[in-house]
């Protein structure tokens, strides 16, 4: 059993300290302005933003669980010993000062996506509406759509075996110095990825 929880607007409920505000100040329509509460977008936001959040749950001894920055995914064996740790994470979060919509509390559930991750049964696979997506997808007819294809596998390559024999021949089209040329070999490794 699953269920995930994801703080809402996690960065906007950090406040800025008073001397840091000036670092943060930009013009719009000729009149400053400067942020109060962690921007989205700053480089260091999300590793500030996950190492709060960490400590709130370290401090208030949360259950065993899996954090990325806002999102949080608790397991157990039934729904009620899940519920129970997500009941204990999401008051621990409240404690601290983050919001918590409802809204973005999921399950307890046997199946649950988490950071776009199916998790079932102890592991975690490529959603069903990945692989139609991939299998749906048409013969690559430029440099481009192959990198874009290969990024989008690449992505799930732990699930593939033999994923980097397989699409080595995919990979030969996307270099600069190789003219986009779609072959057997090509066709081939598409086709076996997919």
């Amino acid at each position: 059993w699953y269920a995930t929880i994801d703080i809402a607007n996690a960065f906007f409920s950090i406040p800025l300290a008073a001397e840091c505000r000036p670092q943060f100040a930009f013009t719009w329509r000729g009149i400053q302005y400067t942020w109060n509460r962690l921007p989205q977008g700053w480089k260091h936001s999300p590793t500030i933003c996950h190492g709060l959040i960490q400590t709130a749950l370290e401090k208030g001894e949360a259950p065993e669980h899996l954090q990325y920055i806002d999102d949080i995914i608790v397991w157990g064996d039934t729904a009620e010993e899940v519920f129970e740790k997500g009941e204990k994470i999401v008051q621990i979060l409240l404690k601290a000062g983050f919001a918590i919509k409802q809204s973005k509390v999921k399950g307890p559930a046997q199946e649950i996506q988490f950071l776009g991750i199916k998790w079932q049964d102890g592991h975690h696979q490529i959603p069903l509406d990945v692989i139609n997506k991939i299998t749906a997808r048409s013969p690559l007819t430029s440099r481009k759509e192959a990198q874009t294809f290969l990024g989008v596998v690449g992505f799930w390559r732990m699930h593939i075996p033999n994923y980097s024999q397989i699409v080595s021949p995919l990979y030969h089209v996307t270099w600069k110095k190789n003219d986009f040329e779609w072959g057997p070999e090509q066709r081939q490794a598409f086709e076996q990825i997919k």
